[in-house]
């Protein structure tokens, strides 16, 4: 099947192949080129039309499903989506009179709780910055030595791993710091693991660094490391709470999957992405206490302040550090000046961990909330942690026309498809219930168990 669409990739471009197919696809959307219920051409089609390699035409699709921009299910075909805004004139007639369509709630997962007033804390860090002078010359491409010594404490104490500022390199979050590691110890073609489901950012990421993916089953308690094969390269795992499941990867598998990377060199990268919430169970060490030499850590303020202040930190081993370190001095694209000093301040000054005390007592009654009134309607699985949970459903039910029908009444909600691959599971909803308001969670969450209902 064709599109009957002029779609065409620039190998030059400096953009990624399968972001400016995404693009393209987005762009017919929204003007109408391609209307809601469209049914779009197979991966293999798409590949052979625009001439590109079918990882690059499913990592497209995979983009526009995590966004909500087309549905579908493998075997059944892949449609845009009826959800979908159209273009103001053609959603509906001109009138002055008329309302403005009001806001969706959301209860997208992964965004936390962000006041309308910024508290005390945080403007005693950029009170601080504001009072410096900016540096003379460039940064260190690692990051500030000064951030990276109270980082290297940081993690230490709340986390358990053993480092020093030379483990440590400053990022623009999650999904940079993986980009940096693949960027500099991978080569095209290197095989890596990815959870199934799992984060949809990172499979990006490994297809954009033209590795093969390879889809890994989890169970309750996350990655089930006896399905490895030798010939892996590297592994991304979320051992504190698998993403979007919410599985703790327990102590005999950390060091079943330690001494499997020891046996096959292969890398273990370490999403440690909401470790700071915890409820009711004991935070476990990260993986990276276990062997540094073995595991590259990355850690994230997205869930403790804002995904976009765009700020993290990878901790790996110093030869690890150091042929990043060499790829930024190159690159040019480390975190500016001001909000490494900001997030030093806050280290310092103690916010980040009252932040992290308070926010933890709102999202545990958050959290109890969701669980009371979303239980009847299913299996309630990932709420030992983090920021959200997941609601898994009886086999019938389609998530992702759940999930649409939820956008229609007025709430943005994930279904569990949107982070399947190739491994099928039970359908669910994917619920994040740290973002809005008290009353606009109870609003939403309303809303849902009227559709569950």
């Amino acid at each position: 099947m064709r599109t009957s669409l002029p779609l065409t990739v620039d190998r030059n471009a400096g953009i990624a192949l399968h972001l400016q197919l995404a693009e393209q696809f987005r762009a017919a959307i929204r003007d109408g080129r391609l209307q809601a219920g469209f049914r779009l051409p197979s991966t293999r089609d798409l590949a052979r039309d625009v001439e590109v390699s079918r990882a690059v035409a499913q990592a497209a699709y995979d983009q526009l499903h995590a966004e909500g921009w087309i549905t579908g299910r493998t075997g059944s075909g892949t449609y845009v989506a009826d959800v979908v805004p159209l273009t103001p004139a053609a959603r509906r007639p001109s009138r002055p009179q008329q309302e403005p369509e009001p806001e969706l709630l959301t209860l997208r997962p992964g965004i936390p709780f962000i006041a309308s007033t910024p508290d005390p804390g945080w403007r005693r860090a950029w009170r601080e910055v504001s009072a410096q002078s900016p540096p003379r010359g460039y940064d260190e491409p690692a990051g500030l030595p000064e951030l990276r010594t109270a980082l290297a404490e940081h993690v230490g104490r709340v986390r358990g791993i053993a480092c020093g500022p030379e483990n440590l390199v400053i990022t623009n979050g999650t999904v940079h710091g993986l980009h940096l590691l693949l960027e500099t110890t991978r080569s095209p073609g290197d095989r890596i693991a990815i959870e199934d489901p799992g984060y949809v950012n990172a499979v990006n990421a490994a297809r954009s660094h033209q590795l093969e993916v390879v889809d890994v089953p989890v169970d309750a308690d996350g990655l089930r490391v006896e399905t490895l094969g030798d010939d892996l390269a590297a592994v991304y795992v979320t051992p504190s709470h698998q993403y979007p499941l919410g599985g703790r990867l327990p102590v005999a598998r950390r060091n079943e999957l330690i001494r499997w990377s020891r046996r096959t060199g292969a890398t273990l990268i370490e999403d440690d992405y909401d470790s700071e919430f915890r409820y009711d169970v004991a935070p476990l060490p990260a993986l990276a206490q276990l062997d540094l030499d073995r595991v590259v850590h990355l850690g994230t303020l997205s869930k403790m302040l804002s995904p976009s202040l765009r700020l993290g930190w990878l901790v790996a081993s110093t030869p690890v550090v150091d042929r990043i370190a060499a790829h930024r001095e190159v690159a040019s694209d480390w975190p500016a000046w001001p909000m490494q000093a900001a997030l030093l301040a806050m280290l310092r000054d103690g916010y980040l961990d009252q932040l992290v005390r308070r926010s933890s007592r709102l999202y545990a009654e958050r959290r109890n909330l969701t669980c009371r009134m979303l239980a009847p309607y299913g299996q309630v699985v990932g709420q030992d942690a983090g920021l959200h949970i997941t609601l898994l459903l009886p086999d019938h039910v389609d998530d992702q026309v759940l999930a649409a029908k939820a956008r229609t009444a007025g709430v943005a909600v994930a279904p569990l498809a949107d982070y399947r691959r190739g491994i099928s599971g039970p359908p669910g909803l994917v619920i994040g219930y740290a973002t809005p308001t008290d009353e606009d969670l109870v609003t939403a969450l309303k809303i849902l168990v009227d559709l569950l209902s």
